[in-house]
């Protein structure tokens, strides 16, 4: 295997205008995860680090297992709508998907601690109550179109580039465009301005993770504790270039002939990994309550397989094309911790508000591999040049109308890793709770947006770019019940 020719390759989305490899961006791409929660901690925009007593704890801020009192089970599913608006080179284009998963499902065993005959029960250790719970982290489903016509320059130009740098061997993205005329024998690109241009991406997979909690009670006023998260990334990747235009020299000898050239990259990747979190909160007085959390980093061991394919039909009736064996590496992956701090206010029992932030930084993601790929070289130098720190913040407040009816609401921002060609994402949300007893039932919708610019290819400065404005439309549906 060729193995240069691996790190030659350039994602055809979501990369800046500094050229890397897909590998730095997939390492940024499963680092940012978010915590798992169940419908009531959703509607209140994800701030859930210092409300305590919510199975949300078991997968969010351990320490708020020590606020239950009777053992409790949940289970969340969701339906996603996600879409992608698009503009490239003037034109516009849409892309949808529909998707329902198993969001969060919690169990909290409650176990109160004995106390010696006489001893007061409101003071020292009271309680250690243990959970364990399934949450999406993480989801990958997308579609993406885009297209338009570009006079500027076209994809024959990055294969040039691909040729100057590595070459025009057999089995070379760089070889596989000089054999199908798509460039000269001095490798530069064949063909005239004027080329109709669109791509077609389409994303599948999740991150999830399985807890393993327990939260402390000590006086009704300090709450410790402590989770272990065993994690999982399943990702796919299929994107198709595709390119119409005329090459100024063909085959035969003939001239100004029309071509119509495909490019296609398909990535399978898989991976388990694991972390630790700590948590506390204290309640200074009766109505207040400080949450913090801290999160290590997760240790992933990652196996992907990369494979890629060019075709060219030229009018004359040749019909080239190229594929390549699959590049497979596996390698390691650090994400970087997380610190997050918050507060909540409760207002006897009419409701309380809250929220939180959340700081991570990005740029001290890392690869490593024992194969011969060597991250040191290229993509953790770019994680530090291209990512940032940032911080997600969340604020929601929920409001018991009657005994048996509440009402919720938040806004949460997931702070951009990228230093530029994206946004924050920015999540309205709201919901209701419906209290039968020992049962319930939390309904939850969320509203997403946010924007990023993807290159389709690496020419430098002249790279052209679609501008995407991604929404994502999210319920949950949590039903429960204590026992």
């Amino acid at each position: 295997m060729k193995f240069k020719y691996v790190l030659s390759v350039i994602a055809i989305v979501a990369f800046t205008q500094n050229t890397f490899a897909q590998y730095s961006q997939d390492a940024i791409r499963f680092s940012q995860t978010t915590t798992g929660t169940t419908s009531r901690i959703k509607a209140v925009g994800g701030a859930g680090t210092a409300v305590g007593g919510d199975l949300s704890n078991v997968s969010g801020n351990p320490a708020g297992l020590g606020f239950f009192t009777r053992s409790e089970f949940s289970i969340t599913p969701e339906y996603s709508n996600n879409k992608s608006n698009s503009s490239y080179l003037g034109q516009s284009s849409s892309a949808t998907i529909n998707k329902v998963n198993l969001n969060n499902a919690a169990i909290v065993i409650y176990n109160q601690l004995t106390k010696p005959a006489g001893a007061d029960k409101n003071k020292g250790w009271l309680s250690v109550n243990y959970g364990i719970g399934f949450s999406r982290t993480n989801d990958f489903n997308q579609n993406i179109n885009y297209g338009g016509t570009n006079n500027a320059n076209s994809i024959n130009d990055y294969y040039s580039s691909q040729a100057k740098q590595f070459g025009t061997d057999e089995g070379s993205l760089g070889g596989w465009a000089f054999e199908q005329y798509l460039i000269n024998s001095q490798l530069n690109s064949n063909s005239l301005p004027g080329t109709k241009q669109a791509a077609v991406i389409n994303r599948r997979g999740s991150q999830s993770a399985v807890d393993f909690s327990l939260g402390g009670n000590y006086s009704n006023k300090l709450y410790l504790g402590l989770s272990l998260s065993f994690t999982d990334i399943s990702y796919n990747s299929s994107n198709a270039f595709f390119e119409d235009g005329t090459l100024a020299t063909a085959n035969a000898g003939a001239i100004n002939q029309a071509y119509s050239s495909d490019y296609v990259q398909n990535q399978i990747t898989r991976g388990t990994g694991f972390s630790a979190k700590l948590g506390v909160i204290y309640k200074p007085v009766e109505a207040v309550r400080l949450g913090a959390t801290f999160t290590s980093p997760t240790f992933y061991n990652i196996d992907d397989t990369f494979n890629e394919a060019l075709a060219n039909r030229i009018a004359n009736g040749n019909n080239l094309a190229n594929q390549s064996q699959d590049y497979q590496l596996n390698y390691n992956l650090r994400t970087p911790l997380k610190l997050a701090g918050g507060a909540s206010v409760f207002i006897k029992k009419f409701g309380f508000i809250t929220g939180d932030v959340e700081y991570v930084d990005y740029s001290t993601t890392h690869l490593s591999s024992n194969d011969n790929y060597n991250a040191d070289r290229k993509d953790n130098p770019e994680i530090k040049g291209l990512y940032k720190s940032a911080v997600n913040a969340h604020i929601g407040a929920e409001a018991r109308i009657t005994s048996f009816f509440l009402l919720r609401g938040g806004y949460g921002i997931q702070g951009d890793a990228r230093k530029s060609n994206g946004s924050d994402i920015k999540t309205t949300s709201g919901g209701i709770g419906l209290r039968f007893g020992a049962y319930y039932v939390d309904a939850t919708y969320a509203h997403s947006t946010g924007t990023q610019n993807l290159f389709p290819y690496d020419i430098g400065a002249g790279s052209p770019a679609a501008m995407l404005r991604n929404t994502a439309n999210n319920g949950y549906l949590t039903l429960g019940y204590r026992f």
